[in-house]
């Protein structure tokens, strides 16, 4: 079974979040599939920890490298659409990207995102919880 899996899925698993456990399972027998932002998008988030003061650097780059073990196929997505959802539900490019991924795809979702779920559910997208 392929799921699109969002960022702050890999970021809790490889940070120990106590939604790790729960992740481990809902994907143990899965294949992550992610747009090929992933890697990006996961620099910023752990940059952004770092500014926070909630990482050190050596945190971080270990955390970036544990999300890069991490077996994922990267996908092009129809940016334009993925635009067009963004506008639509008022939410930022990166999580449309994840949702055009999964809706292009007829994937299910995984996220820890509320207001990205909330959009799955309209976009008729299975979310994986």
């Amino acid at each position: 079974m392929n799921i699109v899996t969002d960022t702050n899925i890999f970021l809790a698993v490889v940070l120990d979040e106590p939604e790790k456990e729960n992740i481990i399972q809902l994907t143990a027998k899965v294949n992550a599939i992610s747009p090929e932002i992933l890697p990006y998008e996961v620099g910023n988030a752990l940059s952004a920890m770092v500014k926070r003061k909630n990482l050190t650097k050596d945190e971080a780059l270990a955390a970036f490298e544990g999300v890069a073990s991490i077996p994922v196929r990267l996908l092009s997505v129809d940016i334009k659409q993925a635009l067009k959802i963004a506008l639509d539900y008022n939410i930022y490019a990166y999580d449309a990207y994840f949702l055009q991924c999964a809706k292009q795809l007829s994937y299910p979702l995984i996220t820890l995102d509320k207001k990205m779920k909330q959009v799955a559910y309209d976009l008729k997208i299975e979310v994986v919880e």
